[in-house]
């Protein structure tokens, strides 16, 4: 079990078949989550040609995403979380928290991912939009968004099958402005374990 700390980043290899298990040890914990293909960094799993795939907005049991070159590179098999995440919002980062009024420097999920890759000396070509893990974003009347408290308990996980190997990363969201991590606005620390 490898802890991800709370506004923090973390990354592991995975190989093809292997499965990464996401824990939301503390129940409101939102994990952004990236996989960038093992090979070629410049290949990752996108949310725009995800969707276009799957044909709706919150992946569900056995659907695939894809890579911006549109090939399989996550399954997602296990959800325990109330099946609420979202493809929708771009990962934070400094300027989003200059928007919401932090004159300082403020932890960010795209920091986050940098930090992760580095970990594993690697640098991510760009920051693609992540799966945001038990991420609430519902679309409202058809064409608005909101912000809402996740909907996953302590404990509830999520596995994704690797469809090639491949460098997957998460954040720990470090939002705290608003109630995207629970209405208490605390970030806290998730896990994840890799499985053959």
């Amino acid at each position: 079990m490898i802890e991800i700390p709370a506004r923090k980043g973390k990354a592991a290899r995975v190989r093809k078949s292997q499965r990464v298990k996401i824990i939301n040890t503390k129940g409101q914990q939102v994990v952004d989550t990236w996989a960038f293909n093992a090979d070629e960094l410049r290949e990752f799993m996108s949310m725009e040609h995800s969707r276009v795939a799957i044909g709706r907005i919150i992946p569900g049991i056995g659907d695939s995403l894809v890579t911006n070159r549109r090939r399989p590179i996550l399954t997602l098999l296990e959800d325990t979380s109330g099946g609420i995440h979202d493809t929708l919002f771009a990962a934070c980062d400094r300027w989003r928290y200059e928007t919401l009024g932090c004159n300082e420097y403020h932890d960010n999920c795209t920091d986050n991912l940098a930090a992760g890759l580095a970990g594993l000396g690697l640098a991510p070509p760009e920051t693609p939009a992540p799966l945001n893990l038990f991420m609430n974003i519902p679309v409202v009347d058809g064409n608005r968004v909101e912000v809402r408290p996740p909907v996953s308990t302590p404990g509830s996980y999520v596995t994704l099958r690797a469809e090639m190997d491949c460098i997957v990363a998460f954040s720990a969201c470090p939002q705290d402005m608003l109630p995207i991590n629970g209405p208490a606005m605390r970030p806290t620390e998730a896990h994840f374990e890799i499985l053959d």
